[in-house]
Protein backbone atom coordinates (compact mmCIF):
# COMPACT_ATOMS: atom_id res chain seq x y z
CA UNK A 1 0.00 0.00 0.00
CA UNK A 2 1.04 3.36 -1.03
CA UNK A 3 1.69 6.26 1.85
CA UNK A 4 -1.00 8.83 1.08
CA UNK A 5 0.55 12.25 0.54
CA UNK A 6 -1.74 14.70 1.69
CA UNK A 7 -1.63 18.57 0.18
CA UNK A 8 -3.85 19.31 2.85
CA UNK A 9 -2.68 21.66 5.13
CA UNK A 10 -1.15 21.69 8.60
CA UNK A 11 -3.24 23.55 11.07
CA UNK A 12 -2.02 24.08 14.68
CA UNK A 13 -4.44 25.48 17.39
CA UNK A 14 -2.98 27.43 20.03
CA UNK A 15 -5.11 27.06 22.84
CA UNK A 16 -6.66 24.23 22.04
CA UNK A 17 -7.83 23.34 25.94
CA UNK A 18 -9.70 26.00 25.97
CA UNK A 19 -13.32 26.78 25.18
CA UNK A 20 -12.54 28.46 21.49
CA UNK A 21 -10.07 25.40 20.83
CA UNK A 22 -12.79 23.19 21.40
CA UNK A 23 -15.23 25.06 18.97
CA UNK A 24 -12.68 25.41 16.19
CA UNK A 25 -12.01 21.97 16.89
CA UNK A 26 -15.47 21.41 16.33
CA UNK A 27 -16.29 23.90 13.65
CA UNK A 28 -13.82 22.28 11.29
CA UNK A 29 -15.35 19.06 11.78
CA UNK A 30 -18.44 20.26 10.82
CA UNK A 31 -17.72 22.45 7.82
CA UNK A 32 -15.48 19.98 6.69
CA UNK A 33 -12.12 21.78 6.73
CA UNK A 34 -9.70 19.92 5.18
CA UNK A 35 -6.60 18.97 7.94
CA UNK A 36 -3.85 17.08 6.62
CA UNK A 37 -2.27 17.05 10.26
CA UNK A 38 -3.63 18.71 13.47
CA UNK A 39 -1.56 19.90 15.63
CA UNK A 40 -2.74 20.79 19.36
CA UNK A 41 -1.06 23.42 21.27
CA UNK A 42 -1.16 24.41 24.60
CA UNK A 43 1.03 25.33 27.96
CA UNK A 44 3.32 22.49 29.59
CA UNK A 45 0.28 21.29 32.11
CA UNK A 46 -1.53 19.93 29.64
CA UNK A 47 1.37 18.61 27.19
CA UNK A 48 1.28 14.91 27.05
CA UNK A 49 -3.50 14.33 27.18
CA UNK A 50 -5.11 14.36 24.21
CA UNK A 51 -7.71 16.21 22.23
CA UNK A 52 -10.45 13.97 19.97
CA UNK A 53 -10.87 15.31 16.20
CA UNK A 54 -12.26 12.94 13.40
CA UNK A 55 -12.74 10.36 15.97
CA UNK A 56 -8.20 10.13 16.38
CA UNK A 57 -6.66 10.99 19.67
CA UNK A 58 -4.44 14.19 19.11
CA UNK A 59 -1.68 13.97 21.94
CA UNK A 60 -1.55 17.80 23.29
CA UNK A 61 2.05 19.37 22.07
CA UNK A 62 3.61 22.06 24.76
CA UNK A 63 3.45 25.74 22.81
CA UNK A 64 7.33 26.69 22.77
CA UNK A 65 8.60 28.19 19.53
CA UNK A 66 9.97 25.56 17.78
CA UNK A 67 5.99 24.61 17.49
CA UNK A 68 4.89 25.63 14.00
CA UNK A 69 7.46 24.06 12.04
CA UNK A 70 5.77 22.59 8.90
CA UNK A 71 2.63 24.69 10.19
CA UNK A 72 0.52 26.00 7.51
CA UNK A 73 -2.19 27.71 9.36
CA UNK A 74 -2.15 28.66 13.16
CA UNK A 75 -5.51 29.53 14.77
CA UNK A 76 -4.56 31.36 18.13
CA UNK A 77 -7.02 31.54 20.98
CA UNK A 78 -4.79 31.66 24.55
CA UNK A 79 -4.55 35.57 25.28
CA UNK A 80 -3.08 38.87 23.99
CA UNK A 81 0.49 37.94 25.88
CA UNK A 82 0.67 34.61 24.01
CA UNK A 83 -0.36 36.02 20.88
CA UNK A 84 2.12 38.82 21.05
CA UNK A 85 5.00 36.21 21.87
CA UNK A 86 4.22 33.65 19.24
CA UNK A 87 1.78 35.14 16.52
CA UNK A 88 5.04 36.51 15.04
CA UNK A 89 7.22 33.06 15.47
CA UNK A 90 4.39 31.27 13.53
CA UNK A 91 4.96 33.64 10.65
CA UNK A 92 8.46 33.28 10.48
CA UNK A 93 7.82 29.90 10.26
CA UNK A 94 5.73 30.05 7.41
CA UNK A 95 2.24 29.92 8.78
CA UNK A 96 -0.66 32.07 8.00
CA UNK A 97 -1.76 33.39 11.51
CA UNK A 98 -5.47 33.76 12.77
CA UNK A 99 -5.55 35.41 15.78
CA UNK A 100 -8.81 35.67 18.30
CA UNK A 101 -7.38 38.47 20.93
CA UNK A 102 -7.04 41.88 20.81
CA UNK A 103 -2.94 42.00 20.70
CA UNK A 104 -3.01 43.04 16.82
CA UNK A 105 -6.24 45.03 16.82
CA UNK A 106 -4.77 48.55 16.58
CA UNK A 107 -1.67 47.35 14.08
CA UNK A 108 -2.10 49.07 11.00
CA UNK A 109 -0.24 46.25 9.49
CA UNK A 110 -2.02 43.09 10.77
CA UNK A 111 -5.24 42.71 8.65
CA UNK A 112 -8.53 42.31 10.61
CA UNK A 113 -10.65 39.21 9.61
Amino acid sequence: MEDKVSNDPVVAIVGVTGAVGAEFIATMDKRGFRVGKLKALASARSAGKTVSFRGQDVIIEELTERAFEGVDIALFSAGGSISKKFAPIAVKAGAVVVDNSSAFRMDPNVPLV
